[in-house]
């Protein structure tokens, strides 16, 4: 078959499937935004669009996601209408509908069938918003707004013909009838990759010069973003980190993740929520203890595993939003997890079974599950091979989720 993916940030979510489709003899493309001069990836050929004009000066607050879901959409419309000029008609479209981008592609197309990655639908209550009572909405629109961010999902159920989702929370969040037409199949995690390395080793390059080795022997706490923001429960661990240094004495903290947004509001002062958080809790951390704490930034992937490998207690907080594949990736290296009991992780994180759950907003508890765990190794043990024990049974790239975004695709 041809087939055509669609994505703002390909390969992304795609990574996996679509190299599998080429492998499997399919003629594959895709058409993402111009940001590279790669013509090509993995043997999936790219066609790149670019945006004629920008967001409007002074549009309806209410709207401004519309408008550039529109731009996006006309955009790769243009762009499909080149591809069928050159006689390229896709048999299958697949396609990310958060940007816009697929809006008009039935257009171009009318015989293709379009599968659509059910990502997130936003909700006015029970999800992220409205979750967290320190941050809570600046409008009383905002729930407005957010009604209208919907639109672009609800236009594509009008001509999608079904859904991939990758959790089951995640799919319950889209309303009927769409949702009756969604199929739970997880991105997948390379398990053989990702798995537990007795001898990992990681070195970390400290502030006041020269560099440190940490491994398994070390006591290493470990807490991932991709941005370090309130969503993803960076300010609940920061405040639990004076207890744990308090604590543990000879533990090393490292925390991954950017200082910009990737889900929620930036902060009112400008400032790097980062920064808000740190200057919180520093008065009351020792200057001993906080040359202990690390910001390491974004890490290129293939430094990533090592940095599990060696964790001896992972901490993953979210509010009710999107799984992070780092949750899973962190479970997969056998890491012991503590990790808040909030939706989607209790798909995942069986409480005592595959980690352990604390209320999102209990600073104390995150602070003594943390220090329990540090101090109990076969607990640790016993929690860790649970976790990668689940992971390769319910989440393998190989065995188990690329065979069903397969049968996926085959059902269209």
């Amino acid at each position: 078959m041809d087939i055509l993916f669609i994505h703002q940030n390909f390969p992304c979510q795609f990574r996996a499937m679509a190299p599998e489709l080429v492998r499997l003899g399919h003629n594959v493309a895709a058409i993402r935004p111009l940001n590279s001069e790669e013509t090509a990836w993995q043997g999936v050929q790219l066609y790149p669009y670019t945006l004629d004009r920008g967001s409007s000066p002074g549009i309806h607050p209410w709207v401004g996601d519309l408008e550039s879901a529109t731009i996006r959409g006309e955009a790769c419309f243009r762009k499909a209408l080149e591809l069928r000029e050159r006689h390229f008609e896709p048999d299958l479209i697949i396609a990310h509908p958060g940007w816009g981008e697929s809006l008009f592609m039935k257009e171009v197309w009318p015989k293709a069938k379009l599968g659509i990655y059910c990502e997130f639908y936003y909700q006015p209550y029970g999800a992220d918003t409205g979750f967290d009572p320190e941050f809570p909405a600046k409008y009383p629109d905002d729930l407005c707004r957010l009604r209208l961010k919907n639109l672009t999902h609800k236009l594509h159920f009008e001509v999608a013909d079904a859904g991939i989702s990758p959790t089951y929370w995640q799919a319950s969040t889209f309303p009927q009838p769409f949702r009756e037409k969604i199929t739970v199949v997880h991105d997948g995690i390379d398990t053989e990759t990702l798995a537990p390395l007795p001898d990992a080793s990681l070195t970390l390059a400290l502030r006041g010069g020269g560099t440190l080795v940490l491994t398994r022997r070390d006591e290493v706490v470990t807490f991932v973003n991709r941005n370090l923001e309130p969503t993803r429960g960076y300010h609940v661990f920061m405040r639990a980190l004076p207890e744990i240094l308090r604590r543990r004495p000879k533990a090393r903290v490292l925390i991954v993740g950017g200082e910009d947004v990737s889900y929620g509001a930036r902060p009112e002062n400008g400032k790097a929520w980062k920064d808000i958080f740190i200057d919180e809790v520093r008065p009351q951390i020792p200057d001993d203890d906080w040359a202990r704490v690390h910001f390491v930034g974004n890490i290129p992937h293939v430094h990533f595993p090592p940095l599990l490998q060696i964790s001896t207690v992972h901490v993953y907080f979210t509010y009710p939003f999107v799984l992070s594949w780092s949750l899973m990736e962190a479970m997969s290296c056998g890491c012991a997890i503590v990790a808040s009991d909030t939706q989607p992780l209790r798909e995942v994180i069986r409480h005592d079974e595959t980690g352990r759950l604390v209320g999102f907003f209990d600073v104390p508890a995150l602070s003594e599950a943390v220090c329990e765990l540090l101090d109990d190794a076969p607990a640790r043990a016993r929690l860790g091979s649970a976790a990668r024990q689940f992971v390769v049974e319910n989440y393998d790239l190989r065995t188990v989720c690329l065979p069903r975004q397969m049968a996926w695709v085959d059902s269209l």
